[in-house]
């Protein structure tokens, strides 16, 4: 594989794409909002420019990097890639309609991922007329440092696009584990959000404050960062979302979401680098 098609410039498809890039690939990218590729692109840079300034890379490594990087003026840029790799919006339908337009471009063989974190393979991939050639391939945020690939087989997914899958992941510098079954959740996410939540509950329970919950984690199971932190860094919205999906999937208490969540949702407070998560609610509840 040499050019690889991205879909979608937010968080996660401008890490993926600048990743690519570093390891040597073509990246054409698209984004239906005008104007994400360029600002993806123009991240990028700087990113490219603050590595020459700290001596990490040399002008020539940053300008290469930089001309392998292109934006996708229409559908149709995608009938020469060797790979294609969707990460957009969490959303089932919005999936769904780009991988039937991709099923229109996009020759026979070559490898259709999603980098969704939760939701069906198996619908994703009904949505084309070569549903073994549809897989998920689930990076972690930030794309270029989290060493994890999850590739999670749909119904219909062939060996062999698995083990195209691994190779392109390896190629990325990644390690991957195989979910062989098309769950909810896949394996990360089904491990972690139980973990959220309890953490949440807790704190909605005064069983704690958040700092002390976090720290818990952190020195009493080892982990490199509390799951409040954790969870206000990946997005309150975004968790959110996955929780209901998966109580929705699995009909079941381990996955329904926590009141306090839903509440700092509700109030804007979403986490990330706002700082208006789940210690914001410590310290205004």
């Amino acid at each position: 594989m040499k050019r690889i098609g991205i879909i979608g410039a937010g968080i996660m498809g401008s890490g993926i794409a600048y990743l690519a890039a570093q390891q040597g690939f073509e990246v054409v990218q698209y984004d239906a909002l005008e104007g994400a590729v360029k600002r993806s692109h123009a991240a990028a840079l700087n990113r490219l420019d603050k590595a020459v300034e700290s001596g990490k890379i040399t002008t020539e490594d940053r300008d290469q990097v930089w001309s392998r990087l292109t934006e996708a003026q229409d559908w149709h840029a995608f009938g020469t890639v060797d790979a294609v790799i969707e990460a957009v919006v969490e959303v089932l339908d919005v999936k769904v309609d780009i991988f039937q337009k991709l099923d229109a471009v996009v020759p026979d063989g070559v490898l259709l991922a999603t980098n969704t974190s939760s939701l069906s393979i198996t619908a994703i991939a009904q949505a084309t007329r070569r549903p073994q050639d549809v897989l998920g391939l689930h990076f972690f945020n930030p794309a270029p440092v989290m060493k994890l690939v999850e590739i999670v087989r749909g119904e219909e997914t062939s060996d062999a696009t698995v083990t195209m899958a691994q190779a392109l992941a390896e190629e990325l510098g990644k390690e991957t584990i195989v979910v062989q079954k098309d769950t909810p959740g896949f394996v990360v996410n089904r491990v972690l959000m139980p973990l959220f939540i309890e953490a949440m509950r807790m704190l909605e329970e005064g069983v704690a404050t958040a700092e002390d919950i976090d720290k818990g984690v952190r020195l009493g199971l080892n982990h490199p960062m509390g799951p409040l932190t954790l969870a206000d860094f990946t997005g309150l919205d975004v968790d959110l979302h996955v929780m209901d999906y998966m109580y929705d999937e699995f009909h079941d208490d381990r996955f329904a979401a926590p009141l306090v969540l839903r509440r700092l949702v509700r109030a804007g407070h979403t986490g990330k680098k706002s700082g208006r998560g789940f210690y914001h609610y410590t310290l205004h509840k």
